[in-house]
């Protein structure tokens, strides 16, 4: 089980382009962090590093006492700023298949649903929703198969007022039992959170 991640004079570079090095960050349970920095310092490209989707250049990336491969297989969200969503797909469908795929059961997604409520969009196509209730249904992954580290891409800018505070109210609640966040973001995130610039 991840019970804290640490980022250790990591560097990272795509596409010939050194993106950031050097960078630090150390977070236990309860914890939150908000990446900022301009478009392209590399937000994206974090998240997808401590994923294990993209390799370092330098440093070191652990989980506290947690394997670095079975945290990543089976202890982490990411949750990219697109939602990974096939819009041919009933919401039901793709529901379903991403908490099957990462470990939910029945009740866990039924409590996704309700929480989120997804209750009256699920037979509808995913190309049929709003921009906001795709992100909802996304983000419905996160209750449907409890992981401890969630990485977020940018999570609450499609959502209106209403849903961006009952989002920070599942995070709250999310720390509050021991897991971690780190998300890119552009605006603030809606709990107390550590703060990391890239590129600055």
């Amino acid at each position: 089980m991840i019970s804290r991640l640490s980022l250790e004079n990591l560097s990272v570079r795509r596409g010939g382009r050194l993106l950031f090095e050097g960078l630090a960050l150390s977070l236990a349970a309860g914890e939150a962090c908000a990446l900022t920095g301009r478009n392209g310092a590399g937000k994206t490209s974090l998240l997808r590093t401590i994923a294990g989707l993209v390799t370092t250049e330098a440093g070191t990336i652990t989980f506290g006492d947690a394997d670095a491969d079975a945290a990543r297989a089976t202890g982490l969200h990411l949750i990219g700023h697109l939602d990974g969503l096939k819009p041919g797909r009933t919401a039901r469908e793709e529901l379903d298949f991403w908490s099957r795929w990462t470990g939910g059961t029945e009740a866990s997604t039924r409590q996704a649903t309700q929480r989120l409520e997804l209750s009256t969009l699920l037979d509808l196509e995913v190309r049929r929703l709003s921009a906001g209730q795709r992100r909802r249904l996304a983000l419905a992954r996160l209750i449907a198969a409890p992981r401890r580290l969630w990485l977020l891409d940018e999570p609450l800018s499609p959502l209106d007022g209403v849903w961006r505070e009952r989002f920070g109210a599942v995070m709250a609640e999310h720390l509050a039992t021991g897991g971690l966040i780190v998300a890119a973001v552009h605006d603030p995130l809606p709990i107390p959170a550590k703060a990391l610039e890239i590129g600055a």
